[in-house]
């Protein structure tokens, strides 16, 4: 079962996505929190697969809460869901290692689809979280950030940026591994050297990384 804290300060909110996730058979709402802080200390002392974090509540907000989870309860995913879809929450969402990012309005079925991906080590953005995030790549800053993500890069060897180029293409590790001619196991090795290598708190941030730097996947 996928164990799941959803943190928001509406409890109806709350009661929607918990009826929402507990419909599929492989989720369970363990707990629920009401603001920022509470939900970092029930990360804290509870076992959680899953936050689910709204980005607007009082005391501490998601995105704070998101950092602080990170530090206390490092094996759990996070993922942000609110109204708000401006780029800067996205990508500061990503920035401080959210495994996924979903709007309020998205469809059930994509809010089980997300906390499976997320429990299972991969990341999901929503569509108009993708658009964002595009976006941004076009923008003055990327010309700075292109140029910082290839200094970062430099240290790979040739196979982590080959599998670092599938990652920046939202491939999982089975799909990467057919890809490259590798097991999915050794894979998963490969993605765990390259994000401590890069520094990254996961596989958004590494992809995005490939992304910004021009990584291109090639034959394996």
């Amino acid at each position: 079962m996928i164990r799941v804290l959803v943190a928001d300060d509406e409890p109806l909110i709350r009661a929607g996505i918990r009826m929402i996730l507990t419909s599929a058979d492989d989720i369970d709402v363990v707990a629920e929190a009401r603001d920022g802080r509470e939900a970092v200390e029930t990360a804290r002392s509870t076992a959680v697969d899953v936050a689910l974090l709204d980005i607007q509540m009082p005391v501490m907000d998601g995105l704070t809460a998101l950092a602080e989870i990170g530090r206390a309860a490092p094996r759990t995913r996070v993922l942000i869901l609110t109204t708000f879809g401006e780029r800067d929450n996205v990508l500061r969402a990503l920035g401080h290692g959210s495994a996924g990012f979903l709007l309020k309005d998205s469809a059930p079925q994509e809010l089980i689809h997300a906390v499976r991906a997320a429990a299972a080590g991969n990341a999901y953005l929503s569509p108009a979280a993708t658009r964002h995030v595009v976006d941004s790549l076009a923008s003055p800053a990327a010309t700075v950030r292109g140029e910082e993500a290839r200094r970062r890069l430099a240290g790979l060897t040739e196979r982590e940026r080959q599998v670092l180029a599938l990652l920046g293409e939202g491939l999982s590790n089975a799909d990467a591994g057919a890809r490259l001619h590798m097991s999915e196991a050794t894979v998963k090795t490969y993605v765990s050297r390259i994000l401590t290598k890069l520094d990254c708190h996961n596989r958004v941030q590494a992809a995005l990384l490939a992304r910004d730097a021009g990584l291109e996947p090639t034959a394996g």
